[in-house]
């Protein structure tokens, strides 16, 4: 028998299926590009073809339709490292839970980022 794991989610996650850009940090250029399984204020779960480690520095950029801002699209560009890796069969996606530590925000395409910070949990 299996022994669960205790949460240690502090936000409420929200199914979304939005398409991402997934840039590691730690490997130059190296970009990949996925749909969000799903999201929540501080981080976000989605597949990728090739894993990333635990620990990875990442940027992840996905744009928030208007169907759920409820005003225009919103881009956003977020900056966070890799929690959790989940190899499921050989050949298969990689399950990757994300932190997310710092996003911007771009409202439309001519106004400047704006830039916050997560809260870290204690």
């Amino acid at each position: 028998m299996q022994q669960s794991r205790p949460e240690r989610r502090t936000e409420e996650r929200y199914t979304l299926r939005l398409p991402v850009i997934v840039r590691s940090l730690d490997n130059g250029t190296r970009e990949q590009t996925c749909v969000t399984y799903d999201v929540s204020a501080r981080g976000a779960f989605f597949h990728l073809e090739a894993k990333l480690p635990e620990g990875a520095a990442i940027e992840m950029i996905l744009t928030l339709p208007s169907e759920i801002t409820l005003t225009e699209s919103l881009r956003v560009r977020c900056r966070g490292k890799v929690v959790r890796v989940i190899e499921s069969a050989p050949g298969a996606r990689i399950g990757i839970a994300a932190v997310i530590e710092q996003y911007d925000l771009t409202p439309g395409t001519n106004q400047a980022l704006q830039t916050h910070s997560t809260p870290s949990s204690s």
